[in-house]
């Protein structure tokens, strides 16, 4: 019996599914601490043993993702902050990355130095549609060329198709690790990020997974297929392939509130307005300030400026978790205050996801949202009324200045299956449409 393990290496836990291959049959699950503290190999051979295949990780037949080390930090570099830089952003948050930084138009000094600043893992250069300017891409390549930034971070250049090759042969020149992509942007209103994530998986996987001292051990590097964001995304496409539908998943952590959608034009909005920087079919949206543990309080601050109800008591136990991210509810009424941060940040980062990302340009269109999925070990682990309670208030969220999913099922990935899903895709991809059916079992 064909077997793969799939393994989701977290900053705090190290999750496993063994599955059946072709069929999808999953056979058993279990997780671990992420063993940051020796090496995040000891927690990957932890659940291999747990499950009963110690055997998989050496045979090639595990399939991982990995979050931990604080994820994929990305640094887009533009031309204009609403045009390319713009697009780039998106496409950035596609590939799995949490953006730390955004520049826009001719990089000088300052500029250079709040990108060095940010400590970035990969930077995304982008600018001019294709046959327009050319300019600004090429200076900030030669800029970055020759900068102080960390001569192991890599550069993935897909701009203007006319600058792109010599942007590309000066960072060769000056020894830059790179990678070059199709245009993000080829013209106003069409956005392509196929091609720059491809090329953002595979620097991640090339230059950084080893450059974050996760592990010594060789095979870590082999193992990891993307960063966790990147297959949770691919889990959506693949799910919404198999449901017909559109999909809303809305992911719950103790840093961030992540918000994924798959959706499709249809009848009067098959061709949408034409807008500068088109939205993606497939998107995520990342909110750094939404969290249960870490960002606890920008939620409570988030809150009050989206005029949502706050108890009393949430503040002092929002400030409480952030200094204590490891603390957990210790009687009923903390319970109730800590499903009341879910149900704040999902409302807020759904908000957020819909909306217009520019005044004039039209909302993310959610209306035929077939299927809304929660996820995060909050969702996860809590009662699935409790659960249905923060899931019912994003889907009835009528001051959001949104429009509202018309019939969705409901439900949440208790199993953590999306990642399977996504993990499987490109390899064994009718066991991932075999597992999202079972997903859709819910």
């Amino acid at each position: 019996m064909a077997r793969a393990l799939v393994v989701d290496i977290g900053s705090t836990f190290t999750k496993a599914t063994l599955v059946e291959l072709p069929t999808g049959r999953i056979l058993g699950r279990c997780d671990t601490p992420t063993t940051l503290g020796t090496d995040v190999m000891d927690g990957v051979r932890a659940v291999a043993a747990q499950l009963g295949d110690p055997a998989a990780v050496h045979d090639g037949r595990v399939l991982a993702c990995s979050s931990a080390g604080g994820g994929l930090r990305l640094a887009v570099v533009g031309y204009e902050r609403t045009v390319t830089a713009e697009a780039g952003f998106r496409v950035g948050l596609s590939a799995g990355a949490r953006v730390v930084h955004v520049a826009s138009g001719r990089l000088d000094q300052r500029d250079l130095a709040a990108l060095i600043d940010s400590r970035p893992d990969i930077v995304l250069l982008v600018g001019g549609t294709d046959g327009g300017n050319a300019d600004v891409l090429s200076h900030n390549g030669s800029v970055l060329a020759t900068s102080a930034l960390s001569g192991t971070v890599p550069l993935v250049v897909a701009g203007n198709v006319d600058a792109g090759p010599d942007v590309a042969a000066a960072l060769e020149k000056a020894g830059r690790p790179h990678l070059l992509a199709a245009n993000v942007l080829p013209d106003i209103g069409v956005v392509a990020p196929e091609q720059a994530r491809t090329a953002i998986r595979e620097v991640f996987l090339r230059h950084v997974i080893g450059g974050k001292g996760l592990s010594d051990d060789p095979l870590f590097a082999r193992l990891v297929r993307a960063a966790t964001p990147d297959a949770v995304l691919a889990g959506v496409e693949i799910l919404a392939e198999v449901l017909g539908q559109d999909v809303l998943v809305i992911d719950v952590g103790g840093a961030t509130t992540d918000v994924y959608s798959s959706v499709t034009y249809r009848g009067g909005d098959a061709q949408p307005r034409r807008e500068v920087v088109a939205q993606l079919r497939f998107a995520r949206t990342v909110e750094a300030d939404l969290g249960m543990r870490w960002s606890a309080e920008g939620v409570i601050e988030s809150a009050s400026r989206e005029r949502l109800d706050v108890p009393a008591a949430l503040p002092r136990y929002a400030a409480q978790l952030a200094a204590h991210p490891a603390r957990l509810p210790v009687d009923a009424d903390e319970q109730v205050l800590d499903l009341t941060i879910a149900r704040l940040a999902a409302t807020i980062a759904v908000r957020r996801h819909a909306r217009p990302p520019f005044p004039g340009e039209a909302p993310r269109g959610l209306t035929d949202v077939g299927l809304v999925l929660g996820s995060g070990g909050v969702l996860r682990h809590a009662p699935s009324s409790a659960a249905a309670v923060v899931l019912d208030a994003v889907l009835h969220d009528q001051g959001g200045g949104w429009q509202l999913p018309r019939a969705p099922r409901v439900g949440v990935d208790a199993a953590y299956l999306l990642v399977v899903i996504g993990l499987l895709a490109a390899e064994h991809p009718e066991a991932a449409r075999s597992v999202a059916r079972r997903c859709l079992l819910i």
